[in-house]
């Protein structure tokens, strides 16, 4: 699949840009069908644009739902958790009143108890996604698709909507959106920044098994294009 890619000389440039894009096709759900949903990435690249998306007032955020494409399996109390960098960051101001719907489930771990719980929590979400916006790790992971995962061939063909994975990177046991819900998308972007994830980018974009660098799957996929967004 060609990479549609979008490159900027600042990060604050790049949050901006990107967040015009997430909003544009949050409206086009919202004019389509009155609601409309976005899946976004944790960790610390992604704050900046949080925090300009979420700023916005000409998105209808009481019928947007906001959900993660993938989380540790921890309490959104812990510093470790999505959930918890999402609402201080994204689900302020006027996307305050967004309604947001978590992976974890609160169980102790995410057997298959949690994993019913989360996926049956994931029901009210507008499907498909308006938007989807991934990560990359320097290790060549996206959401939790890891390499070494112990269900990650699962994490890349099942349904889902989400499933239970655990990998010798991932730190905490995770969930993760299975890659065909999260293809499932208006719109598909992966926000990456520093010459060290471009390098990574560069290494997955050639040919090479997929289980080293998951991200392949999704670079390689002809479901929807992928709109790269990366600054130094």
């Amino acid at each position: 699949m060609t990479i549609e890619r979008n490159v900027f000389s600042t990060k604050e440039r790049l949050a901006e840009t990107l967040a015009d894009a997430i909003a544009e096709n949050l409206n086009a759900g919202l004019d389509e069908r009155g609601t409309a949903s976005l899946a976004v990435s944790g960790g610390s690249t992604p704050k900046r644009f949080f925090e300009v998306l979420g700023a916005r007032e000409d998105v209808d955020w009481e019928n947007v739902a906001v959900t993660l494409v993938d989380e540790r399996w921890v309490d959104e109390n812990s510093e470790r958790s999505n959930a918890r960098l999402v609402k201080e960051h994204l689900l302020a101001g006027p996307a305050s009143v967004a309604a947001f719907v978590p992976l974890y489930a609160g169980t102790p771990e995410p057997d298959a108890t949690g994993i019913a719980k989360s996926n049956a929590a994931l029901d009210c979400l507008p499907m498909p996604f308006d938007a989807v916006v991934l990560g990359m790790g320097n290790d060549g992971h996206t959401a939790s698709f890891f390499p070494g995962g112990d269900t990650l061939q699962e994490a890349l063909n099942a349904d889902g909507p989400v499933i239970a994975i655990n990998a010798p990177g991932a730190g905490e046991p995770r969930v993760t959106f299975t890659l065909p819900r999260l293809l499932a998308t208006r719109a598909l972007y992966l926000h990456i920044e520093g010459d060290e994830k471009a390098q990574v980018l560069d290494k997955a974009l050639q040919t090479g098994p997929v289980e080293t660098m998951p991200v392949r799957a999704v670079l390689s996929q002809n479901h929807i294009p992928v709109s790269l967004f990366w600054c130094p």
